[in-house]
This record gives C-alpha cells, structure tokens and sequence, in this order.
C-alpha cells in the first residue's frame, strides 16, 4: 500500500508539471494571458508556434505515458491509478493553484500506455475530424468520446473503462467552454500543420 501511494501523488506531481506555462516563460509568455488562456498543446500552437507546440505536446503526453507504464508493470489496477492521478494534476496543477489544462495530451498518453491499439484508432479519428473542420477542439471532443466506443469494441479489460470513463468526462467538461463556442459559431479554427 506504501509503495502504492507513493505512486499515485508522485503521478499526480508528475502530471502536475505545467510545461505549457514553462515553455511559454521561457519565452517571455505567460500562456494563461494569451490566446485561450490556457496552458496545453492547443494554446502553444496558437500562442508560441508549431515547435514550442509540439514539444509542449510531446511532453504533457509522456507525463501521463510514464506514470501509466510503471504502474502497469506492477499491475493493471495501478497503471490506471497513476495515469488518473496524472490526468488530474494536469487539470488542476498543485503548481498553478490547482488549476491547469484540460487533460487531453496526458490522457492521450495515459490510453498509449495502457490500450495502445485503442489510442491509435482515435488518433486517426482526431486527425480526420481536425483537417476536416479545422476545430482541434471538436476534434478532440469526439476522438475522446470515441475512446471508449472503440475500447468497447475491442473488448478491453473492464479495469481499463476505470480511467476511461472518468478521463474522457474531464475532457469533455474541460471544453464545455469549446462547445458553447462551437454552437454559436464563435469557436477559432486552426490549422496544425
């Protein structure tokens, strides 16, 4: 149980580590003032460009991968502990007043840790959606709803579903704000690449 904790609070640290804010103070930007004001991939892009995006990306992803992948070594139920306590210190960062992003990358990373053949699938599906409409946000909605209809359909472990489920209702809720936006036509649009 120590050893289990231990665990859980370091992914939690881990997964608090606000790289979007760093990146963006090393370049003399505070990302929580600029664009959406928010600290993850989306706002990097739009705020500092593609390369400080896609580092920003790569990094929030593997704060959530390699929680994940450690725990799973030990056991499935604790892989889907630390990648949840990942997840949520992305989202309300002890390091931001307990606020942060909205958990998209780390839980993308989480998924490429524990149901990899599940994440490749909506990966697909946010960049069909993305190029497409141009909305990351839309795509990010609907590749992560789409998680868990294709976990289903690939039949994964129930134990899987235990951070499935709670991730991707924290993502959606993260971009209540982006649906809104997207209902009324106000939503930016953005291309990636």
């Amino acid at each position: 149980m120590f050893w289990f904790i231990v665990l859980v609070v370091g992914s939690y640290l881990v997964g608090s580590i606000p790289f979007g804010y760093l990146m963006g103070k090393s370049r003399g930007v505070d990302l929580r003032r600029h664009g959406s004001g928010n600290i993850g991939t989306t706002n990097a892009f739009r705020v500092l460009g593609k390369q400080s995006g896609t580092v920003v990306f790569f990094c929030d992803a593997a704060k959530g991968f390699f929680p994940a992948m450690i725990g799973a070594h030990h056991a499935s139920a604790w892989g889907v502990a630390a990648g949840l306590a990942a997840v949520v210190g992305h989202n309300w960062s002890v390091f931001l007043g307990f606020r942060g992003g909205r958990g998209a990358a780390t839980g993308m990373g989480v998924a490429l840790a524990l149901v990899t053949k599940v994440i490749f699938v909506a990966m697909v599906i946010w960049l069909l959606v993305i190029t497409v409409t141009g909305y990351v946000s839309l795509g990010t909605i609907v590749a992560s709803l789409s998680v868990l209809v294709i976990a289903l359909l690939f039949k994964a472990p129930f134990i899987y579903f235990v951070f499935i489920v709670p991730a991707v209702t924290m993502v959606v809720i993260k971009h209540l704000p982006n649906i809104r936006r997207l209902r009324n036509g106000t939503e930016n649009r953005m291309r990636i690449w």
